[in-house]
């Protein structure tokens, strides 16, 4: 009998093996459930000709035709990913509605003796929760922002904090995107489902006694909006503002763009964006250093020119007054210390 979820966080307490999503390739990589694994019933191939033959000729051959593909596909992951699943192997299998695919696949399952079921109304009533809870709820908790200017370490101590026992939301780390220009963490960002997916689920795990420590952002990481439940509560939330020495900040930006600094086109491209901010003179004076692999230096001009004084700029009406908080320096001890005392002051 088809499971319902009625909430997100029922998906940490169901008892199921494992959660397989049936749905083609493309559909896995737009969204899926958190930790799910994608063994599809069809190819993005193979659903588009069904699509089309039950659409443009007949209803029950591409019935029909779809039948013969999901066999075969199955067959194909009964001798391959799920070999040497044991006896008491119990999935849970959805795809796009918990109808056809999801069903013929767990029946399969269910003949071999495996305990298979489906989720009630599949991916979309998952994804209903996820909306549900992020554009219509609110946090089950308090949230404290910690903010500060470009190289203070934010996101270091948002880890020594998580490390230490405190509830953190790593927004950067579910959009892979380090919020700047210099940000993006690897080809491609998910999708904007994709990150909400990871948010709520982030969300559903939080304890509602204890405050939840996020990094500050913009309304966007990237090209990913930040959802109104958690946006609204971050704008009035405690807010936590770090600073520390340009040296320690120049640093730490060096450690924290490995990726950028080994690739000197990459660099240069994201250096060319800010010429509309700084001119060509200026723009080549940092590429300049660049090329040299001064990237010290670098990043001294560019918090003292550029992110510094942007950052002054931001308007902060609607948050409470920040708590200062001077770092003498941004070594991971340091940082240790200042998030036990966070933490003990929850």
């Amino acid at each position: 009998m088809p499971l319902p979820l009625t909430q997100i966080s029922d998906l940490a307490t169901l008892p199921f093996d494992q959660i397989i999503d049936v749905r083609s390739p493309a559909e896995f990589a737009e969204d899926h459930i958190p930790g799910a694994i994608n063994l599809p019933a069809m190819s993005n191939e193979e659903r588009a000709r069904v699509g089309t033959i039950y659409v443009q000729e007949d209803p029950f051959k591409a019935r029909k035709i779809g039948a013969a593909i999901v066999a075969r596909n199955v067959a194909a992951h009964l001798e391959g990913p799920l070999a040497e699943r044991s006896g008491s192997y119990k999935p849970l299998v959805y795809c796009w509605r918990g109808g056809q695919r999801s069903g013929s696949v767990a029946i399969i399952l269910k003949q071999i003796g495996w305990r298979a079921d489906t989720i009630e109304g599949g991916y979309q009533a998952y994804r209903r929760l996820v909306s549900k809870a992020l554009y219509e709820g609110s946090m089950p908790c308090p949230v404290v922002v910690i903010d500060g200017g470009t190289g203070t370490a934010k996101t270091r101590l948002l880890d020594h904090l998580s490390e230490q026992g405190a509830q953190t939301l790593d927004l950067e780390a579910m959009a892979e995107h380090r919020g700047s220009l210099f940000g993006p963490m690897g080809e491609n960002q998910p999708s904007q489902k994709s990150f909400e997916s990871r948010l709520a689920m982030g969300i559903a795990k939080l304890q509602p006694n204890r405050p939840v420590f996020v990094e500050a952002e913009s309304s966007k990481i990237g090209r990913l909006i930040i959802p109104p439940t958690l946006w609204k509560t971050m704008i009035a939330a405690t807010n936590l503002r770090l600073s520390a020495p340009l040296d320690a900040r120049a640093d730490h930006l060096v450690s924290a763009y490995p990726d950028m600094l080994a690739d000197g086109a990459k660099l240069a491209t994201v250096l060319d964006m800010l010429t509309r901010y700084h001119g060509h003179e200026k723009v080549a004076q940092w590429k300049a250093l660049a090329v040299a692999q001064n990237f010290k230096p670098l990043a001294r001009a560019l918090i003292e020119a550029h992110y510094d004084p942007r950052y002054a700029r931001i308007s902060r009406a609607h948050a409470p007054e920040p708590e200062e908080i001077a770092l003498p320096d941004l070594s991971d001890e340091t940082l240790a210390v200042c998030a036990a005392k966070l933490i003990s002051s929850e």
